[in-house]
């Protein structure tokens, strides 16, 4: 009795059992652990010769169709890279864009927005949809994550990872051994600055390490862009763009990075990225991106001296603009300019005009003058050294600066700005000199740029005082003088 105590103890055999129930009780046990050992064999072996989602989560999932893939993504593995195939990893805490990575297997589907990933590796957990989905996310590429109002313009991309055995029913049209780079030129494309602050200079960053062997997908594309940009993107890029929307085909590609990394406005921070870029290697490159057909332009001029020989007078461009905040007595700056001892030319930029000949005009330049406005993103296309006069209407202050007097300075240029007072804006013909719109242009930018595009941009024009911006164009001469000459005390 003393065992049969020592088993109802243990809570194993009810109260109303005898003891000649006592002598099948180990028998009966040990059958019972055997049939669990059976159970859980067939249970294992089930996992072991199919595909479970389950067993994804804990165990690398093959293929005999995708070897190859599979092996990629040992290596990976073994070599200590977290990034498997068959995955999307989003970098969201920059403040100008979302640009995200995806690795494996990529696909397009532009009928329903989306870049579908089918891969061999999967990491995480899997909430499954029954049609494969592993993991989604969306996108809008375009770099003005701020920026709301514009950013609901912008088509946006649902990245998503499948399970590679979804991809059979989801064909493959054009296949491209290099990754896909996918970005929007929608926005405030149409604006030179923001062409360049939102797009040129974006793409250099995210593109230039592939050295030419990444393709271009565009969303919002225009045909216009890609010609007025085609010597830069040729240069990025060894082959054609694809128009996301249009081109129907389903794309394949070995990887893809959807949206385009942006630091500040027509800067480049070296610290941001791998190899110590700045806006001057940006600068080198559009020496390299133009070069090809400034040559062919020089040719067409019927310029036998190509490159041409210097001049003995420092040459000025002056930036005209054809609607708000012209220089109303320009005439008169240009007759001073050229006493002084300039070589002026004036541009009008346009559409019609093309970048390669404005690179060539102001790349060969000494000094620029301008007016605050987008068409002095031309600067980029100035030597480093040469001299940039800004004139700085009344109540931008803040964008001068920040949109041009920084990337300057930081692209190695010598740099000054022009601000105008009140008897210089034709502002003063509608509101007194004392009025906040004067003495407190800050309280008038705080209401909103609606306030300051209403007040300060569209209806100003500019009156210069020529006896007081004869000091900076002096300044300006003299220092491009110097250059000529090749004096080693430029700055005195």
């Amino acid at each position: 009795m003393k065992s049969y105590q020592s088993l109802k103890k243990e809570g194993d055999i009810d109260d109303d059992c005898s003891s000649s129930h006592m002598t099948i009780v180990k028998p009966k046990l040990f059958y019972l652990l055997f049939l669990s050992l059976i159970s859980c064999s067939f249970i294992l072996a089930a996992h072991l010769f199919t595909s479970s989602p389950t067993f994804s989560l804990l165990y690398s999932i093959r293929f005999e169709d995708d070897e190859k893939l599979a092996s990629e993504a040992d290596e990976n593995a073994s070599s200590g890279n977290t990034v498997f195939n068959g995955t999307i990893s989003c970098d969201r805490h920059f403040e100008r864009s979302d640009v995200c990575n995806m690795t494996g297997d990529v696909r397009t589907d532009p009928s329903s927005s989306s870049i579908i990933v089918y891969g061999t590796k999967f990491n995480g957990s899997w909430s499954g949809d029954g049609g494969g989905v592993i993991q989604s996310e969306k996108i809008r590429p375009y770099t003005r994550k701020p920026m709301r109002t514009i950013m609901v313009t912008i088509d946006e991309l649902e990245l998503v990872v499948k399970v590679r055995n979804s991809a059979v029913n989801h064909r493959c049209d054009v296949r491209h051994d290099s990754p896909g780079l996918f970005f929007s030129t929608g926005g405030y494309t149409g604006n030179l600055f923001h062409e360049f602050a939102d797009g040129i200079v974006p793409l250099y960053m995210t593109s230039r390490r592939y050295n030419g062997k990444v393709v271009f997908v565009i969303l919002e594309y225009h045909h216009w862009w890609f010609s007025f940009y085609d010597e830069i993107v040729a240069h990025l890029s060894d082959y054609e763009v694809i128009d996301f929307r249009r081109d129907t085909r389903t794309h394949c590609f070995p990887g893809a990075v959807v949206g385009l990394r942006a630091h500040d406005d027509l800067q480049i921070d070296p610290a941001l990225t791998d190899d110590n870029t700045t806006i001057r290697d940006f600068r080198d490159f559009l020496d390299r991106a133009y070069a090809p057909r400034i040559k062919e332009i020089f040719e067409e001029e019927q310029h036998p001296d190509y490159p041409a020989e210097k001049s003995e007078k420092p040459k000025l461009v002056i930036m005209a603009r054809n609607d708000s905040r012209k220089i109303l007595n320009q005439d008169d700056l240009i007759k001073m300019a050229e006493e002084i001892g300039f070589d002026v030319s004036v541009l009008r930029p346009n559409r019609k005009t093309g970048l390669a000949r404005m690179y060539k005009i102001l790349n060969s330049s000494d000094a620029l003058i301008g007016v605050h406005g987008a068409a002095l993103t031309h600067f980029l296309f100035l030597r480093p050294g040469a001299a940039f006069i800004q004139i700085v209407p009344i109540g931008i202050d803040w964008a001068a600066e920040t949109y041009f007097e920084q990337p300057a300075i930081k692209m190695g240029m010598k740099y000054m700005s022009y601000y105008i007072v009140a008897n210089e804006s034709t502002l003063i013909d509608k509101y007194d000199e004392n009025d906040p719109v004067f003495t407190d242009t800050l309280s008038v930018n705080r209401k909103g740029w609606e306030y300051t595009q209403q007040i300060y941009l569209d209806p100003q024009n500019v009156r210069l005082n020529l006896g007081r911006f004869r000091q900076p164009l002096l300044r300006a001469y003299y220092y491009a003088l110097r250059k000529l000459n090749g004096s080693s005390n430029v700055d005195s």
